[in-house]
């Protein structure tokens, strides 16, 4: 049977080849162009510069002259190194009352670091400076806080004095000196003050109503020879109480002051007595405003300069809540005469930094 086998032409055999040849380096060019573009394009990536922010654009003022902002000012402590500030602060008190002064004393300059505004690390600071004998870097301490300016409360008036009266003349152990650490005179008063603080006593009142009632008696003398303006004299008794046995804050205890004779011008008596009571009842109910007010004495020439709180007696809304959780802590006294700190007396000793200003003048 014969069999019949398909067959092309050469022709078109050569056809075939050759347009899977041209196919073939088309797709090779093709590639080639790729491989090419895609190397330029990641070289240019590598060599772009980093993009920066965009520079605040320059003011023109009229005139045609430019100016260029500012560069920004540097910001005042955070919060949270304010609180720093003070828990190291608070530790420092601990170990100074513990006796160990250095460490306290590092605790301190760490504090200052954080918050070199702050007058009672300061203060402290200088203290211990003036207590290991390093006068000199005390009254730095005690010129920056005389630096800051009256917003440094008590404590500028008494840097004041310390710089007036120098803290290397500090008399040695066994030289009486009031709580400020002002060396005392033969008459008893201060060193260049017209006034000060002769002897303080307590006395318990038998009270089955209160919680806490004493009375201080205290002996103000003026400088023999001396004529005053009654005027210009100041006399600050301030009550603190402790709450929740770490918190130092003004009293909000009844307080009732007056003097022991009624006209106390120094000119039939001196010193003159000043009687200051405190008394927290059971039912205590006052105001810290009010309490406040009534701790400032203020001496008025012929009069008995008497003010009280009567027991149960609120200038506003209390809380007892409040009052429950506090403790007598002890009281400051300060002297002014002119507009200059006289003396200071305080028990404890810690609150002259310890305790808080006085929202309240007399």
């Amino acid at each position: 049977m014969p069999v019949l086998a398909a067959s092309s032409s050469p022709s078109n055999r050569s056809y075939s080849v050759a347009v899977g040849v041209i196919l073939v380096f088309a797709a090779l060019e093709i590639l080639a162009i790729a491989i090419h573009f895609g190397a330029v394009y990641r070289a240019e990536r590598v060599t772009l510069p980093p993009t920066k922010a965009p520079a605040p654009a320059a003011s023109v003022k009229p005139g045609g002259t430019t100016t260029t902002p500012a560069p920004p000012q540097a910001t005042a402590p955070s919060s949270a190194a304010l609180s720093a500030s003070d828990r190291l602060l608070k530790e420092a008190n601990d170990l100074r009352e513990r006796g160990d002064t250095a460490n306290a004393l590092a605790r301190l300059q760490d504090a200052s670091q954080r918050d070199p505004r702050n007058p009672q690390v300061l203060a402290e600071m200088a203290a211990i400076y003036e207590s290991i004998q390093l006068y000199d870097r005390s009254n730095e301490t005690w010129k920056k806080i005389q630096d800051l300016g009256p917003s440094a409360g008590s404590l500028y008036e008494l840097a004041d004095m310390k710089l007036r009266v120098g803290a290397a003349a500090t008399p040695s152990p066994g030289v009486a000196m009031d709580t400020a650490g002002k060396p005392l005179d033969a008459e008893g008063l201060p060193e260049g003050s017209v006034f000060g603080v002769t002897n303080i006593e307590t006395e318990q009142v038998s009270d089955p109503d209160a919680e806490t009632n004493f009375r201080l008696k205290i002996g103000i003398k003026k400088r023999d020879g001396v004529a005053i303006d009654h005027s210009k004299l100041r006399i600050m008794v301030l009550f603190y109480d402790l709450l929740d046995n770490d918190k130092v804050v003004a009293t909000d205890a009844d307080v009732n002051y007056e003097w022991m004779n009624p006209k106390h011008d120094w000119g039939e008596s001196n010193p003159e007595t000043l009687i200051v009571t405190y008394l927290r009842s059971k039912t205590h109910a006052i105001t810290s405003e009010a309490a406040l007010s009534a701790a400032a004495a203020a001496v008025t020439p012929g009069k008995n300069s008497s003010r009280s709180k009567k027991r149960g007696e609120s200038a506003g809304s209390t809380d007892s809540l409040d009052s429950a959780r506090r403790q007598y802590l002890g009281y400051v006294i300060r002297i002014l005469y002119d507009d200059k700190l006289q003396t200071v007396r305080a028990e404890p000793a810690r609150l002259i930094n310890d305790a808080p200003n006085p929202s309240v003048s007399p």
